[in-house]
Formats: structure tokens, C-alpha cells, sequence
């Protein structure tokens, strides 16, 4: 049986622009539904700091609402509202770069650079599996290796990252990308490119560290083992060889 459309689908972007010209307040939750995971990531791109990144898409997001009479649909809404979190993101970082500079002349602080926090806040909580399923050495597992790939994408330099995170974990195409950027196709691909290749490189480095270490065994293991050993050894035919008394 083919299935039927919804008789009542969802209003597209337009509409719910158009809805919110006219004042009607209810067509903004939608909006900001359907589009905060990608806001809240290139947001969190640009700032690497979970708190701050929201705090950058709530104001953009305010932002917009009070402007949205300018919003001509030339774009799509998506673009649209990406140009105002990057515009706000990066005002956040110079004024951010500026009292950094300003406390550390006051303090004489060596290094005031922002610290680098995990991606999850926000947390892709749409791209999350079903925990209550996965036993806790799993879930275990994933967490580490999902704190580690967010380590290295904060660990990309600022002009790869914004980029690798629309491209990659928004999984935008090359010209969405340039278009919320606002740079051109070209440099969308060879940032991306090397994004990948750099991730790739300090994924390797982690990987082969991890491999050396890979099935410990000093430690608690080997007593463990030593320990049942002994424990058991009164239970064992000696085969002829003498036991110690």
C-alpha cells in the first residue's frame, strides 16, 4: 500500500517566516527547533566553550526575531540565521580576545586563551544512540571516544573548524557551507580537505598510543591471575613433581 502525505505537513520555512511578520509569535518555536542543533554546532565551532555557544545562538536567535521583516527568502532561513550566529559568535570572540588581553596586562598572566571544553552541552542529543540499550562498558567506550573527537576537532585551527563542522558533522554540502560562511566554494573544499587530513593525522597519534598500551596487563590483572593461581594450586595433581611443603 503506498503511503499518503500528512494532510496537515509541517509548514516550510517561508511559511513560518511569513507568519512571524505578521506577528504571530508561536511560529518562532519551529523555527528555532528545526534549525538549533546546526546553529548551536557552528556556534560552538567558532567559541569551542558549550555555555557561551548557547548563549550566542539564544542572542542570534533574539537577533533575528527582531529583524525578521528583512529576511526576503533570497536564501534559505537556514543560511540566513547561520550569517547572524557567526556574525554574533565572532563578536563574542574579540570581546572575549580584548578582556583577555586587558586581565592578562593587569595580572601578568602568561596565557589567558580560551580553555577547551567538550562538545557536548548541547550535545547532538538527536545523534546520540539509545544508551538504555548498550551495556555500561559501551557506553563507557563511546563517551571516551566521543570526548576525544571533540578534542581534536577544538584542537583544528580556527579557519578548518567552522568549516569540518558544517561540512562533516552537520553534513551541509559545499555550497551551504560557502553560503553560511560566506566564503567561496573553493575554500570551502580545501578547508574541509585539510580539516580531515589534519583530524586524521591527530587521530592516528592517539591510535597508536592507545595500541601500545592495548590489553594491559601489570597491575591489578597480573596479581589477580597470580592470586587465583596460588588459590588453586592445592587443587592441582602435581604430575610427580614434588610440592614444597
Amino acid at each position: 500500500m503506498i503511503p499518503q502525505p500528512s494532510p496537515n505537513p509541517p509548514p516550510d520555512d517561508v511559511e513560518l517566516a511569513r507568519r512571524i511578520v505578521q506577528g504571530d509569535t508561536s511560529a518562532f518555536e519551529p523555527v528555532m527547533r528545526r534549525h538549533n542543533q546546526m546553529l548551536y554546532r557552528l556556534a560552538r565551532s567558532i567559541l569551542k566553550d558549550d555555555a557561551e555557544a548557547e548563549d550566542a545562538v539564544q542572542e542570534a536567535y533574539l537577533s533575528a526575531f527582531r529583524h525578521f521583516a528583512t529576511f526576503r527568502g533570497d536564501s534559505a532561513l537556514s543560511t540566513w540565521l547561520a550569517r547572524i550566529v557567526v556574525n554574533e559568535s565572532y563578536a563574542r570572540l574579540r570581546k572575549r580576545k580584548r578582556s583577555a588581553t586587558v586581565v592578562a596586562l593587569d595580572s601578568r598572566w602568561p596565557d589567558m586563551r580560551a580553555g577547551d571544553g567538550g562538545f557536548i552541552g548541547g550535545e547532538m542529543a538527536n545523534d546520540r544512540p539509545d544508551e538504555s540499550t548498550e551495556s555500561p562498558e559501551t557506553a563507557a567506550m563511546r563517551a571516551e571516544l566521543r570526548d576525544l573527537l571533540e578534542r581534536r576537532i577544538d584542537g583544528l585551527p580556527d579557519q578548518f573548524r567552522a568549516v569540518f563542522m558544517l561540512r562533516d558533522v552537520q553534513d551541509l554540502s559545499v555550497e551551504e557551507t560557502a553560503a553560511c560562511l560566506d566564503i567561496p566554494v573553493a575554500t570551502v573544499r580545501s578547508r574541509a580537505f585539510r580539516a580531515r587530513a589534519l583530524l586524521r593525522e591527530s587521530l592516528s597519534r592517539d591510535i597508536d598510543t592507545a595500541t601500545v598500551n592495548a590489553f594491559g596487563f601489570a597491575g591489578e590483572r597480573c596479581d589477580r591471575i597470580v592470586a587465583g593461581v596460588l588459590g588453586r594450586l592445592g587443587e592441582v595433581e602435581t604430575g610427580g613433581i614434588p610440592r614444597s611443603s
